[in-house]
Formats: C-alpha cells, structure tokens, sequence
C-alpha cells in the first residue's frame, strides 16, 4: 500500500529538469541509439579522413614512457576496417569488458537479494533509523565502492534499491543514490585501488621523461584529498537526495513514502535461523581469506609480500566477492528454507541476469559502436585539440585548474575509460601546468575530478542500460524510464559533485594543503 500526495506545481529548477526529461525522451532507444551513433561516427570518419585530419602529440605508455606519436582519422567504411568489424563482431561482443562482469556480479548478488538476505539484515538492524543516516551511509559505502571495481556499482545499486523498499522509501531513490555514490565518487576512497597506481604509474614516467622531480610520485600522492572526499561527496549526496531526488520522485509518481506493512517489520523464526547460517558461513569465510591473506609472503600478497596497491588479492576481487554473496546466500537461503534443493540456487541465479537481460541487448550496438568509435581516432582528435585550446589560453593559477576539471569532464562525455584520457593528456598537462607551478599530484587530482564528475550522466557510459535496467525493477508505471528520465535524475549529482570537488581543490590550493604523503600543490 502506498501514500500518494498531489503532483505539486514544479518551480525553477525543477522546470529545466522537467524540460531536460522531455527533451531527453524523445532520444531513440538506448540499442538504437548506439547503432545511429556508430552510422554518424562511420560517415564522420570517412569525411574527417578524406581531409587528412591528423594530431601529432607526445603520448605516454602504461608505464609512462613519451613517445612522439601521430594519430590519424581512420575511416571506418575502408575495407580492412569492415573486413576486421565482421570478422571480430561476434568475440567484440562476447569479450566486451562490462558484459563478463555485470553477469557474474548478478549471480552473486541474486542470492543475497531474492533470497531475502539482504531485506532481512536491514529489518533487522535499520528499520526505524533516520532516512538522512542511510542515505549518507549508502553514499558512504558507494563511494569507497570503487576499490571492488564495477562490481562495487553494481553492489550499491542493488542494495541501495532493496534498503529504501525495507524502510518504506521509494526504492528507485536508493538505486540513484547508490548510482550517484559510486560513479560521482569515483575519485573518493579510503583506500587505495588500481586506479590510483595506474594513474600514478603513467604520471610517473611522464614526469620522468619530461625531467620533472618524478621520485615522489607514487600510489598515494592524491590519499588525503580522496579520503576527505568520501565525507564531502557523501555529503552533498544527501543534500541533493533531500532537494531534488525524493521530491521529484514524488512528482514524477505520486510515491514518497510507502507503508511497510506489520510483517515486514519483524523477522520470522525462519529468517532468523537464515541469518544464523549466513553469519556463521560469513565467519568461516574471513576466516579462510584471513589465512590466506594475512601471513607474510601468503597466497593472496605479491612476491613483495604487500595488498596494496597491487597483489593477487586486489587481482581477484571480483572472484572474492562472487564467492562470499555466494556462500552468505546460499546458507541464508538453507538456513530460511528458501533454498530447497541446488535446483533452487540456478532458478535464483537466473532471476539475477534476467534483470540485466536489455543490457545484453544494449551491449549488441554498445559494444560495436565503442569499438569503432575508438577506432577511429577520433576520441584523441577532439582531446588533444582541447588540450591545445587550453594552452593558448595562457593562464595560471585556480582559473587554470578549474578549467582543465571543465575541459577533462566534457571529454569524460565520449571518453570514458580514465587510463586511456590519462594517456593523452598527462604528457601534455603534467609538464605545461609544471611550468606555472603545479605539482604533478595536483595535476593529476584536477585530471580526476573531471573524470569522475560526468560519469553519471555520459551517454556512451555501457553501464547506463545496467543502471536503467535495475531502476526498471521498481518502476511503477508501464513504460520504460527513457534516457530523458535518468538524466534528469542524475543531473543534479552531476553538478553537485562537481562544485563539491571543484571548490574543495580551489581550498587545497589556498592553503597548500598536502594531497597526500609527500605530495604538495
């Protein structure tokens, strides 16, 4: 049962979001969309090739070693390039990196959400407690999600989604914010990931080959700004959450709060007994990866024997978490009598891919498209020509820095993998912003923000249909939440985590602040 109110009159900003979702809808399909962006990109390349269109840059390697390159538009309708299209169209797909990662990750999450683990853990210990502490607490968590890769995305949606149904909240809320944490967040971690020594590593030997003092580059030179930054980010999620994202929910369906009846708030014999299992197969596994991983020179760390930043542990994260949803679910699902037979456990498995089943779709044209679209070059055309734009301009100082957040966060828009932008402009901006004073850790902070800002909200993103597919499992009207829709939602955290990042940098820079162990402004 649900308490409905009367759609208010929208006001000021809610008028250009409303605008926004119109506008948005009348975008094609997210499956066609991609098949008439691979045309337009198909016949812009054979134009742009035509004319000779070209870049000459210095580029840095995965290691950081610059070398001269010069890139060229590729046409994509010349015949080695249709030959290669038809010839690998079928492994592009099957090996199109989101797809292996979405399906596993559903599997395990499947057996800790449809057999009520999760809704039970959260009657159990959250039912009653103020909405702005597990809105903070769920931004919290998807914002330090990132150390688990793309599985954290898909983690702190899908509880995000359960939890707010638990306690009465439209559950699409928690999909958002838990969207909103982790994409939005991205640059915000108490903890240090891969990300952070792979960026570090082409920062690195840019710096290096470009003689910059490079010996104080390494993993953590951005940790005190991105442990801030969980709080901060976190923070204004709940702010914009309490604006924008409960209030035009209720516009766009009438629901706010929704009543939780008397036997969802209390915890049955039976889910009792399920949560004894899950909490005893929860102790036996850390038990088991403790032992595996905490002794010196054990299975899980490197030949150095460290975790962090990188080690068979960090190696198999995705593998570690498919294991422990599967082992707490399956023996909450035991322990309930939820799960019956091991016939059970596939039926439960398969209800996780159906959810994601139009992602499989998407990713038909996704995967083609983006392939192409690298391809042709033209990706690196529009961001080393930014990147130059940029330097005639001559400026110095927080103007500088801001400017290159804007211009990173626009090519975050049609360049979404981070290395890869990484790769383009650290050569370029690591030793230009040198020049007028800024550190290589700053550079590469400010190169962060603008990569993680626009990450909700990029069309090209392959994990929007994901994000939409699961926002589909608590739509309450028949049609389908259009790409107008989740923009419209998500623009808010958008913009927000941008001024949040933005003006938390332009206070590191006032105060020279540290932005960690022994890296400065």
């Amino acid at each position: 049962m649900s308490n409905t109110a009367q759609k208010p009159k929208a006001k000021g900003m809610d008028r250009f979001f409303d605008f926004i979702e119109r506008t948005g809808n009348k975008l094609p399909t997210p499956f066609m969309l991609f098949v008439y962006l691979t045309i337009a990109t198909a016949a812009l390349s054979a134009i742009l090739s035509y004319m000779g269109v070209s870049v000459t840059y210095m580029a840095a390697g995965k290691d950081g070693v610059l070398a001269e390159t010069t890139v060229a538009v590729k046409n994509l309708f010349s015949s080695d390039v249709l030959y290669a299209t038809m010839k690998g169209f079928v492994s592009n797909y099957v090996s199109f990196a989101p797809l292996g990662i979405i399906i596993v990750m559903m599997f395990g999450i499947a057996l800790i959400d449809y057999t009520g683990l999760v809704r039970t853990l959260v009657k159990k210990t959250l039912l009653g407690a103020p909405t702005v502490l597990i809105t903070f607490a769920l931004a919290f968590v998807g914002a330090n999600a990132s150390i688990a890769s793309n599985a954290g995305w898909m983690l702190a949606m899908v509880l995000g989604g359960t939890i707010f149904g638990a306690i009465g909240r439209n559950p699409l809320a928690g999909v958002i914010i838990g969207n909103a944490g982790f994409a939005g967040g991205f640059c915000a971690n108490l903890l240090v990931t891969g990300s952070d020594a792979m960026l570090a590593g082409i920062t690195q030997g840019v710096a290096q080959g470009a003689g910059i003092p490079h010996e104080g580059i390494h993993p953590l030179i951005n940790w005190y700004f991105l442990m801030i930054s969980t709080v901060t980010v976190a923070f204004v999620i709940v702010l914009v959450a309490k604006r924008f994202t409960f209030t035009r929910l209720d516009q766009m369906y009438g629901i706010a709060k929704m009543d939780v009846a008397d036997e969802d708030k209390t915890v049955s014999a039976a889910e009792m007994r399920g949560l004894k299992f899950a909490g005893i197969a929860c102790v036996i596994f850390i038990l088991i990866l403790l032992c595996l991983t905490v002794p010196e020179h054990s299975f899980f760390r490197s030949p150095e024997g460290k975790i962090l930043p990188s080690s068979p542990f960090m190696d198999s994260l995705m593998f570690l978490l498919f294991a422990f949803f599967t082992t707490v679910g399956i023996a909450y699902g035991i322990g309930a009598g939820v799960i019956k037979s091991e016939k059970d456990i596939s039926l439960i498995m398969a209800k996780g891919v159906n959810s994601v089943a139009s992602f499989l779709v998407v990713s038909l044209s996704a995967s083609l498209f983006i392939k192409l679209f690298n391809t042709s070059n033209i990706t690196t055309i529009i961001a080393v020509n930014g990147a130059e734009l940029l330097k005639k301009l001559h400026l110095g100082g927080i103007p500088l820095a801001v400017l290159f957040i804007i211009l990173v966060a626009i090519a975050n828009l049609f360049l979404v993998s981070g290395s890869a932008k990484w790769m383009i402009f650290a050569p370029i901006f690591v030793p230009m912003f040198f020049e007028v004073g800024f550190s290589p850790a700053l550079t590469q902070m400010a190169y962060r923000i603008g990569d993680s800002v626009t990450n909700i909200i990029s069309p090209l993103s392959t994990f929007i249909p994901v994000v939409r597919g699961i926002m589909e499992q608590y739509n309450p009207k028949k049609e389908p939440i259009k790409m107008g829709t989740y923009i419209s939602l998500m623009l808010p955290y958008s913009v927000a985590i941008f001024f949040t990042y933005t003006i938390q940098l332009i206070i590191w820079m006032i105060f020279k602040l540290p932005l960690g162990p022994g890296a400065g402004i």
